[in-house]
């Protein structure tokens, strides 16, 4: 088998891997050294599908001894194989930089024979680029779970990042869908990788030349859609992994229909790629705008309201604490109102120094009024002709493609003419995703 056609097998399978993101690290290539890996400095473009491809993002092999029933590269299942050396994809790297193709690697694998023998040959790739190539670019590598801790030391100080993926949510899910995967194979790696990152960290501190483990820290990623598991439980697992593990990101994955299986949905099932983006969304939130998990689902609320976003959503079920005078409310209140972001609540808090903002003034600062004029009053006045109540509200936040996700039934209805106003049965079902 040639190189190209082990390349197309197994970048191929690599597609289903998400985490192409900037780089994160900030060592800037020296004298004699090839490649950079500066802040930002992975541009990135897609393919056709939509695939990142800025970094050469491969298989090691798609040989496995894995059977996850979710899995393309499952052993059971009927597809072409191949599996790169060391030395064959270390040097295909090399001819993708140099042809300005790439600035990176995002290297994983299915595990060939164990996962020792699988790590140790990843670990070879990268020693041949960092040593004999002196390549300083960005490297993503995915730990392979069940390999010794001596293996995933060494794997972290030649990477920039690292990711052990979790795949599904539970440990149930795992057990059904993944047989020979468990929970605590995943989450043993993903806590060593943070404690030899704290370590780093203090070994830095005293010894300026220490060399560096997993610069970039890990991430992780999970599926969607594949198992009944609720987005109320994958945000809760999100939330509890940032907390215990400090990820950089938690990367969602809806589920694509690859291989049939009984225990799988339908392979005709579409990929669930709004509850994606809903996640997405909610994991902005937890990381940067101060939500609990627990304030945007509950027990009795499992699952993100299809037609609105889960800060829409949030405030419309809070209008007890709105409006907010703009002029004084906190930092923290500001972040929970829809239309502002961590930039223009930053900006509003400086501007409002100088003098009384008014809602002309907000729209320069970059603020959305269309969802904020709601939830905000300016000097004690609310927007001109506004009525806060939760019927204007949601017939106001309902975009053209809110509208375009309600049952046909309800779309031959304009919101608009007094007729056909929303009830406040409408708005209960629209606010908890019965529609």
């Amino acid at each position: 088998m040639t190189i190209f056609e082990k390349l197309k097998i197994l970048a191929d399978s690599a597609k289903y891997d998400v985490a192409c993101t900037s780089s994160g690290v900030d060592r800037v290539g020296q004298p004699g050294d090839l490649g950079s890996a500066v802040s930002c400095g992975i541009c990135h473009s897609f393919a056709a599908d939509g695939r990142c491809i800025s970094l050469l993002k491969v298989l090691m092999t798609n040989f496995c001894v894995y059977d996850c029933k979710y899995c393309v590269n499952r052993r059971s299942n009927d597809t072409p194989r191949a599996a790169f050396t060391p030395r064959e994809l270390a040097d295909l790297t090399i001819q993708f930089y140099r042809r300005n193709y790439i600035e990176g690697l995002f290297l994983s694998s299915g595990i060939l024979r164990t996962p020792d023998d699988t790590c140790e040959k990843m670990i070879e790739t990268l020693t041949i680029l960092r040593e004999e190539y002196r390549f300083q670019g960005y490297i993503h590598v995915k730990a392979i779970p069940g390999a010794d801790s001596r293996l995933v030391a060494r794997l972290g100080l030649l990477a920039d990042r690292m990711s052990v993926n979790i795949e599904l949510p539970s440990q149930d899910s795992l057990k059904t869908l993944a047989p020979d995967k468990s929970k605590t194979d995943i989450l043993k790696p993903m806590g060593y990788i943070f404690g030899r990152i704290q370590e780093n960290g203090a070994d830095l501190v005293k010894y300026r030349h220490a060399p560096r483990f997993a610069p970039a820290g890990q991430s992780t990623q999970m599926i969607v859609g594949a198992t009944p598991d609720s987005d109320f439980q994958i945000l809760r697992l999100t939330e509890g992994l940032y907390r215990k593990y400090q990820l950089k990101r938690v990367f969602f994955s809806a589920y694509i229909p690859v291989v049939e299986d009984s225990l799988l949905p339908s392979v005709t099932t579409k990929p669930p790629l709004l509850r994606e983006h809903r996640l997405y969304q909610a994991d902005w939130l937890l990381r940067f705008y101060g939500f609990e998990a627990k304030e945007l689902l509950d027990e009795e609320h499992q699952n993100f309201n299809p037609v609105l976003d889960p800060k829409c959503n949030w405030a419309v079920n809070h209008l007890e604490l709105f409006p907010v005078e703009i002029n004084r409310v906190s930092y923290d209140m500001l972040l929970r109102v829809p239309g502002i972001g961590v930039k223009s609540a930053r900006k509003i808090l400086k501007a409002r120094k100088v003098g009384p903002l008014h809602f002309e003034d907000l729209k320069k600062l970059g603020v959305v009024l269309k969802r904020a004029q709601y939830f905000i009053v300016c000097c004690g006045k609310a927007a001109q002709g506004m009525r806060i109540t939760q019927d204007s509200i949601l017939r106001g936040l309902l975009s053209d493609k809110g509208m375009a996700m309600l049952p046909q039934s309800y779309e031959q209805l304009s919101l608009f003419p007094e007729q056909n106003r929303l009830t406040g049965e409408d708005v209960r079902k629209c606010l908890t995703g019965q529609m």
